[in-house]
C-alpha cells in the first residue's frame, strides 16, 4: 500500500512539474507571438500580464482562506516592493526583448541570465565549487557569449541585453523569495504591488512614443500569460516545489529553453539554428554540471 501511495505522489510530482514548465516556456512562446503578430504593443503586454496575474493570484488566495481561515490575512502583509521591483523589472524587460528575439534564444538568454545570477549569490554566499563546477560554470559563460557574438545567427544586441536584464531581476526576486512561509501569497502581493508600475510603464510609453495599442487578440494573449501560463503556473510549480529537491528544482528548469524553442519551430517558423544548439548544449550542460556535480557546501557562518 505504501508503495502504491509513493507512486501516485511521484506521479503527481513529475505531472506537476511538467505543466510548469509548459507554462513558464508558454510565456515566452504568448508574448512572442503576440508582438509579432502587431497585436499588442510591449508595454501593454506587461501591464496586462501583471494586472491579470495580480487578479488571478487573488483568486486563488481568497479560495485557500476560505478553506484554511486561520492563515487569511491582509494582502498588504504579503510581498514587499523590493521583489515587486524586480518582478516588475522581470516582466517590462521580458516583454520589450521579444520584440527582437526568436521565442528560443529569448528563453536561453533568460534561463541562463537567472541561473548564473543565482550562482553568483550562492558564491558570494560562502558556497564553493570544485572542480566540475568551474568547468561547468566557464562553459555556460562560453556558450552564452558564443550566442551573442557578432554574426547572421546571432540575437539581437538590444534585446539580448534586455532578456539578460529580465533574467537577473527574476534571479533576484527568486532569491527573495526563498524561505517566505506563504509563497503563493508573497507572489500574489508582489503582483498586486507591481501592477501599478506596469500601468505607469505603459503611461509612459503611451505618452513617450504614442504608439500604444492592442487588439482583442493582442489582449488576449496578454491575459493568458498573465492568468495562466503566470499567475496558475506558479501556482503549480509552488505546488511541486515542496516535494522536489533543490537540485531538483534548479535542474528541471533548464528543460524550459528547449521546450520554448521546439515551440517556436513548431508553432512560429523560426530556425533553431547551428548556433543556438551549441549554445543550448554549453549553456545548460554547463549549469547542469554545476547543481549536479561542482558545488560544495557554504562555509559555516
Amino acid at each position: 500500500m505504501r508503495d502504491v501511495v509513493e507512486r501516485r505522489a511521484a506521479l503527481a510530482t513529475a505531472l506537476l512539474t511538467t505543466l510548469a514548465m509548459l507554462a513558464f516556456a508558454a510565456n515566452s512562446l504568448l508574448c512572442r507571438i503576440a508582438l509579432r503578430a502587431g497585436g499588442i504593443d510591449p508595454a501593454s503586454f506587461a501591464a496586462i500580464r501583471l494586472a491579470a496575474g495580480a487578479a488571478t493570484l487573488l483568486a486563488v488566495m481568497h479560495w485557500a482562506s476560505n478553506r484554511k481561515p486561520a492563515q487569511s490575512g491582509v494582502i498588504g502583509r504579503f510581498g514587499d516592493w523590493p521583489s515587486a521591483a524586480m518582478l516588475f523589472l522581470y516582466v517590462a524587460c521580458f516583454s520589450f526583448a521579444y520584440l527582437r528575439l526568436p521565442a528560443g534564444s529569448g528563453a536561453l538568454i533568460l534561463f541562463g541570465a537567472v541561473q548564473l545570477s543565482m550562482l553568483a549569490a550562492g558564491l558570494r554566499a560562502g558556497e564553493r565549487l570544485q572542480s566540475a563546477g568551474w568547468l561547468g560554470l566557464a562553459l555556460a559563460a562560453g556558450g552564452l557569449v558564443f550566442l551573442l557574438l557578432p554574426g547572421v545567427a546571432a540575437p539581437a544586441p538590444a534585446g539580448a541585453a534586455l532578456m539578460a536584464v529580465a533574467g537577473v531581476a527574476w534571479g533576484i526576486y527568486s532569491l527573495r523569495g526563498r524561505g517566505a512561509p506563504d509563497p503563493l501569497a508573497a507572489t500574489g502581493g508582489n503582483f498586486v504591488r507591481a501592477t501599478p508600475l506596469g500601468i505607469f510603464l505603459w503611461l509612459g510609453w503611451m505618452a513617450w512614443t504614442a504608439s500604444a495599442h492592442a487588439n482583442a487578440h493582442g489582449v488576449a494573449l496578454a491575459l493568458a500569460s498573465g492568468a495562466l501560463t503566470s499567475g496558475l503556473g506558479y501556482v503549480v510549480w509552488y505546488a511541486a516545489l515542496p516535494r522536489l529537491a533543490a537540485l531538483q528544482a534548479a535542474s528541471v528548469q533548464l528543460s524550459v529553453p528547449l521546450i520554448a524553442a521546439l515551440g517556436g519551430v513548431l508553432l512560429l517558423d523560426e530556425a533553431f539554428t547551428a548556433r543556438l544548439a551549441a549554445a543550448s548544449v554549453a549553456i545548460l550542460g554547463g549549469i547542469a554540471l554545476v547543481l549536479l556535480k561542482g558545488r560544495r557546501r557554504a562555509r559555516a557562518a
